[in-house]
């Protein structure tokens, strides 16, 4: 038994280096037959240092293949333990070489690591992208604005871009485009005399945008700015002296209303002042039989006179009867 366990130790000592040999000893063949020599134990450094040798050389053959000398392993391998993708950086390289860009390792390193795509980046700059403007995945599919006259007018445009390598890093995305070229539609329709004007001469939209320089601080390089399509919208103006007329309205009556609640109350406090003034009338005439009663008791009234003062009422109650508005109207038939 001991020597079974013994003799499977062995073996197992023997078949790790073997296996590890020929795992490197392929990749060695293969860097080899490309005119990329690495040696054995640079290899076996990329695996301590835990850099898959099969990504590094893939890349130093690619590298090789298309003619550049300037790249070496030691910045393959510094750009993969940074982070970066080192095969698209490696194809970015060698897409601006054939295309005739300018563009170095270190620079389309820092691009690669800044989070952009290096490779997209240098197609884009050979072959220009169209950006629609505004951006349909967002949900809108006209830039619109008012000219002076008060008429909506709905503009697209398609925005023609090339990249900027050299501002890559740290320039603004095409959202920034986007909105840029948006805001000089919008400022160009507003400051137009009329809709007429701008559907008469929709490439004035485009001259007075691209003069505008918008393509400053960012990745990109403008190239042309195309109206597509140019549409008239809703009569803004109108609308709104309408609902201005509207609410001007409805100030006008909340003012009517108050000075209507006010002349209410006013006209409630003089009843009140009526009122109280029949009050004070009825407790004088209520002071009357007293004062007179007093003034036969005390003898500066007889009552001779208190008869004629009463005939006199009577005689002025009948007159006042009979000349009152109610006897005033008789009948037809009377």
């Amino acid at each position: 038994m001991l020597i079974k366990v013994l003799l499977a130790l062995v073996i197992l000592l023997i078949a790790i280096p073997v296996l590890f040999f020929f795992y490197f000893l392929n990749i060695w063949v293969r860097a080899l037959a490309s005119k990329a020599h690495v040696s054995i134990g640079t290899l076996i450094g990329m695996k301590l240092r835990h850099v898959p040798p099969n990504l590094i050389v893939e890349a130093l053959i690619r590298v090789r293949k298309a003619g550049l000398s300037d790249l070496t392993i030691d910045g393959l391998e510094a750009h993969y333990l940074a982070g970066g993708h080192v095969l698209n950086v490696v194809n970015a390289l060698i897409a601006a070489d054939k295309a005739g860009i300018s563009l170095s390792f270190s620079r389309a390193a820092a691009i690669d690591l800044a989070g952009r795509d290096v490779f997209d980046a240098v197609r884009v700059s050979v072959n220009p992208r169209v950006i629609d403007c505004p951006d349909p995945a967002k949900g809108r599919l006209t830039v619109d604005a008012v000219a002076k006259d008060g008429i909506q007018v709905k503009a697209k445009a398609r925005v023609t871009v090339r990249a900027n390598l050299e501002r890559l890093v740290g320039g603004a995305t095409e959202e920034t485009i986007i909105a840029r070229v948006g805001e000089g539609i919008v400022t160009t329709i507003g400051s137009s005399n009329t809709y007429k004007d701008v559907l008469e001469n929709p490439d004035m939209i485009s001259r007075k945008v691209l003069e505008k320089g918008l393509d400053s601080g960012t990745a990109f390089e403008i190239l042309s700015i195309d109206i597509a399509d140019v549409d008239v919208g809703d009569n803004i103006g109108a609308r709104l002296q309408a609902d201005q007329a509207e609410a001007d309205k409805r100030v006008a009556q909340a003012k009517a209303e108050v000075r209507r609640a006010a002349a209410v109350a006013v006209e409630q406090e003089m009843r009140a002042q009526v009122q109280e003034m029949q009050a004070k009338v009825v407790a004088a005439q209520a002071e009357v039989p007293l004062a007179m009663a007093a003034a036969l008791r005390e003898g500066h009234l007889g009552v001779l006179d208190y008869y004629r003062m009463e005939n006199l009422r009577a005689d002025t109650d009948m007159r006042n009867k009979i000349g009152g508005p109610g006897d005033s109207q008789t009948s037809p038939a009377e």
